[in-house]
């Protein structure tokens, strides 16, 4: 058991800072590492370890990276960053469009390969348009956070709850759809609070990155896509078959193409993200298997504080995520909750409790680091005090405001 449990903080040691202090191994094989070490010190066998690991989120999450990068591979999301950042407003009706686009993309598609696809090329156009892109990135990603609590594919973690809790597509949708919704105008207030009289950047034009010419747009694989996206959340909302079949066939038909390759659309999909998933199902599985998670939990209703009731699993799993990241948070947390009657309402409080906490420090979110580094390749350094002092206010108005959601709920 003192193997298991050193194993077990040091994967969530590695999922907090990013990597595991003193070695080169990051979050992904971090997990791997964990898992491969609870099998080999007999923490868990190598049946319970297949078993522990859930295929039906595996192969949902899987198929609709491939909807999302059937959209990537067409140029769709190339040209629509440039058509945002093209267009002829003033910066805050700017930042608005930016909002919006990155909240409803990321409702629809997975929000971490929207922002990996966009943020290079609304970099490069906010500096050629001599604008300050601190404050429309960290629109884009706030939004890209806060949109997809919304619905059941907007993020992995949503994914995962609602499969471990048996909650649908609409069920999510009405109980998290509107604080979504509300998020995203929360996004724009505070940024354009922070930023006012600061739109413009110092960068000179020669120092910017040279003007980029629309991207090419494939449209018929960009309509091919949108029909099948289309049909997968009709199928999803009248939830005749399980959502993961839905997913993998969408996924199947998109890949079946005679002009783009399928490897190509492959490249799309985050297979460290489904890697450092199935990592954590076998780690959390061979923890649970000691009963020390059940002792510490039955310890802390004791106390008050009951992970089966929505406001306290909103609290703790807010709390959670700016500690070792909303995915391993979701996947720590699922395992212990009894859905019963009150299954919406525990989903509602996972998707928007480490949703909304995300957006406070870069590493609360895979989309937050993805848009810091991003950014630092394009020559544009966010630092972490830029990054909490737009995010911090963002979190806590949406995380008060989603409080008295749930206490309704």
């Amino acid at each position: 058991m003192d193997l298991t449990l050193l194993i077990f903080l040091s994967v969530y040691v590695a999922m907090g800072f990013g990597k595991l202090p003193g070695f080169k191994i990051d979050r992904t094989g971090s997990a791997l590492v964990g898992a491969l070490a609870m099998l080999s010190i007999g923490s868990i066998s190598s049946q319970a370890a297949w078993n522990a690991i859930d295929y039906k989120t595996i192969g949902l999450l899987f198929g609709l990276m491939i909807v999302s990068g059937a959209f990537a591979v067409s140029g769709f999301y190339g040209w629509a960053a440039h058509k945002v950042a093209t267009l002829n407003v003033n910066p805050a009706k700017l930042l608005a469009v930016f909002i919006m686009v990155s909240g409803i993309l990321s409702s629809i598609l997975t929000n971490d390969v929207v922002v990996v696809a966009m943020t290079p090329l609304l970099v490069s156009i906010t500096l050629v348009r001599g604008l300050n892109p601190i404050p429309f990135l960290l629109g884009f990603c706030f939004a890209a956070n806060a949109g997809s609590v919304g619905t059941l594919i907007g993020s992995p973690q949503n994914m995962i709850a609602a499969q471990a809790l048996d909650v649908s597509f609409v069920e999510l949708l009405k109980v998290a759809g509107l604080p979504a919704i509300i998020s995203l105008f929360i996004v724009w207030g505070v940024i354009c609070f922070l930023f006012r009289g600061k739109w413009e950047t110092k960068q000179s034009a020669s120092h910017a990155h040279a003007p980029m010419s629309l991207p090419q747009l494939n449209l018929i694989e960009t309509l091919k896509a949108s029909v099948v996206t289309v049909a997968l959340v009709v199928l999803f909302i009248i939830d005749i078959w399980p959502q993961e079949l839905v997913a993998l066939a969408a996924a199947g038909i998109l890949l079946i193409n005679r002009k783009i390759a399928s490897n190509d659309v492959l490249k799309e999909v985050d297979g460290n993200l489904i890697l450092l998933i199935m990592g954590l199902f076998i780690v959390n599985a061979a923890m649970a298997a000691t009963g020390l998670p059940q002792t510490l939990l039955a310890d802390l209703k004791h106390l008050g504080m009951d992970l089966n009731d929505p406001l306290s699993l909103y609290a703790v799993g807010a709390a959670l995520s700016n500690i070792v990241g909303n995915n391993p948070t979701v996947m720590l947390l699922v395992p212990y909750l009894d859905a019963g009657a009150d299954a919406n309402a525990l989903c509602a409080a996972l998707a928007l409790g480490t949703g909304f906490s995300s957006n406070m420090v870069i590493f609360g979110s895979l989309a937050g680091i993805v848009v810091v580094e991003q950014a630092k390749s394009c020559g544009v350094e966010i630092s972490f005090m830029d990054f909490a002092k737009a995010g911090f206010p963002v979190s806590v108005i949406c995380l008060v405001l989603a409080g008295l959601w749930i206490y309704l709920l």
